[in-house]
């Protein structure tokens, strides 16, 4: 009989979502990214940190292929999601982006009312269903915290909302096609610090059922939101671990320079 006070409990490893192996990327000549290796995990935040310029942007738009869009970019190595290279040419662009959603620096609403903003991908994605759409529309709006202060005006011009409203509205319209990984660029540097809180608490609660990967410059943010944190550093990823042993027990000195504010 197996003596189960003998067992040893095996650390369950988190679910690799997304992950880069040797990528590198060039603009023309300029070698903006170096042979980066990292990994994001189901259910978890990760921080990309580093002073301006470093490539924690670039780095991120990896991920939905967003640096397709620049001339003269060259792109190598592995970029993974759920283990399939999403560089392969049998990969459709417009699939991969439902799958991974962006929220940019600046609130970027359509001229559109705060219902047809949220719509919007889902018509673009062929859905016709009005009792569907309607639905997608409240619980989105529900998931980014912002229903209660629109439900009675979704007619009304997104443009009409305050900055922090906009924002919610676009990380709203991203979840409305039910992405797996939302990617964040510095969602709350343009907002007040109360906008920013309620960016930061709907943070909290979204990566119970996503996977969050944010770029930014405030080091409070980044210790007070992320499980994981990235360091970058002149284009090469100085270290990766939890947030906790980056904030406190940096390996390399550059990161401890860069988050006790020697530079950057």
């Amino acid at each position: 009989m197996k003596d189960k006070s003998k067992e040893v409990e095996v650390e369950q490893k988190p679910t690799v979502i997304i992950e880069t192996k040797t990528a590198n990327l060039f603009y023309g000549s300029f070698h903006a990214l170096k042979n980066i290796d990292f990994e994001a995990y189901q259910n978890t935040v990760t921080a990309l940190i580093g002073p301006s310029g470093c490539g924690k942007s670039t780095f991120l738009r990896l991920f939905n292929r967003m640096n397709d869009l620049i001339d003269h970019v060259n792109i190598s190595g592995k970029i993974l999601l759920n283990n399939k290279n999403i560089y392969d040419k049998s990969i459709d662009v417009d699939e991969l982006r439902k799958k991974v959603g962006m929220v940019f620096q600046k609130p970027n609403p359509f001229p559109k009312s705060i219902f047809e903003n949220v719509a919007y991908g889902l018509r673009v994605n062929g859905i016709s269903d009005s009792g569907y759409i309607e639905e997608k529309v409240k619980t989105s709006l529900q998931q980014a915290a912002l229903w209660n202060e629109v439900k009675d005006n979704l007619k009304k011009s997104a443009y009409e909302l305050s900055g922090g409203q906009q924002q919610r509205l676009c990380i709203a319209r991203a979840l409305a096609v039910e992405p797996e990984v939302l990617l964040m660029d510095e969602p709350a540097s343009a907002l007040d610090p109360i906008s920013t809180s309620h960016i930061e608490e709907l943070i909290f609660e979204l990566k119970k059922q996503y996977t969050i990967i944010i770029v930014t410059h405030n080091m409070q943010q980044a210790g007070r939101v992320s499980d994981y944190t990235s360091f970058f550093y002149m284009g090469d990823l100085i270290e990766h671990g939890s947030t906790k042993q980056i904030f406190t027990s940096p390996k390399d000195v550059k990161t401890q320079n860069y988050i006790t504010g020697r530079f950057g």
